[in-house]
């Protein structure tokens, strides 16, 4: 069986359209199973979930009791999936579904992973298609996990599935961790599509906020960043040290208050520049010690689990 987990956020009017484009390619390949997760959503979301999965029983909806975000969604579709393989995809259809045929095809020729890598990018604006880059090389430099051209757009086998499951950690990032476990990886090439309908829930604030928090729970890059600019700063303050003694000892020195006033400025703002990093790391530990739920279900539609299958 193949499981296809779908996150949604405010959509109502792409979610009809996904089941039925997703079920037109699945079918002829095997059985499968499309889980909705609605994460929290505002509009009608859920009774569009609903209602489909009452006249279709391979249609499954899980719903959050508030708002917990796409990693969460993700992972709660990849714990509620059955089947012997999941894929991941976006419900606006801009991960175009009819790939999905050529995903199936590289997993039963053997690969545990397969990737959709965007091709294109579509739409997008120069400065967001820079900070895109920015962003993923700054993670394939630290971390060692190349990102470029990613997507949530994938085809993960059981085990592949089960290694992410038995990660502990809360703040997850999911790109990121499905290229982290290895298996045997095919990645195939796609073009972004327009969205079906609607216009997307990401802002360049969220944005930005799941670049840091996705940076910060996977590397220690903004820490090594602190630790340059202070090497640097230790350099050029033992150079203007050395050169403050010379000229003492010749008789040379001058005034220098604009000096040591601009270097105070300097060197403080870069503390409490790294003092805050490090209370953001510290912020990120005390989220994942608390131990709470990555998410909270409170309503389910054709509800199965992988022992038995049954509603």
């Amino acid at each position: 069986m193949i499981s296809v987990v779908v996150p949604a956020y405010n959509e109502e009017t792409n979610i009809p359209a996904a089941a039925e484009r997703i079920g037109k390619v699945l079918a002829p390949l095997s059985e499968y199973e499309i889980i909705f997760v609605d994460d929290g959503s505002k509009d009608n979301t859920w009774q569009v979930i609903s209602e489909l999965g009452k006249e279709n029983s391979y249609i499954r909806g899980i719903h959050f009791s508030r708002n917990f975000g796409k990693e969460a969604a993700l992972f709660a579709g990849l714990e509620g999936a059955v089947g012997d393989c999941v894929i991941v995809i976006d419900c606006d259809l801009q991960h175009p579904p009819e790939l999905m045929k050529d995903m199936y095809e590289a997993y039963q020729n053997g690969a545990e992973v397969v990737e959709a890598v965007k091709r294109s990018r579509g739409k997008e604006s120069f400065f967001y298609k820079m900070c895109a880059k920015t962003f993923y090389r700054t993670m394939k430099k630290d971390s060692g996990v190349d990102l470029d051209g990613a997507s949530d757009y994938k085809l993960l086998c059981r085990g592949a599935v089960d290694a992410l499951l038995s990660m502990p950690e809360r703040l997850t990032f999911f790109r990121a961790l499905s290229s982290w476990v290895g298996f045997e990886t095919v990645k195939i090439p796609f073009d972004v599509q327009e969205r079906n309908s609607g216009t997307t829930k990401w802002n360049f604030k969220k944005l930005f906020k799941y670049a840091i928090s996705s940076i910060t729970g996977f590397t220690n890059f903004p820490m090594q960043i602190m630790t340059v600019c202070g090497t640097f700063f230790f350099i050029f303050a033992l150079i203007l040290g050395i050169q403050t003694l010379v000229n003492f000892c010749l008789g040379k020195s001058a005034d220098g208050f604009t000096t040591v006033i601009l270097l105070l400025l300097i060197i403080g703002g870069l503390l409490m520049v790294g003092i805050g990093i490090v209370g953001y790391y510290l912020s990120k530990i005390y989220e994942e010690i608390k131990h709470r739920p990555r998410y909270i279900v409170s309503k389910q539609v054709n509800k199965r689990t992988r022992n038995n299958g049954e509603n």
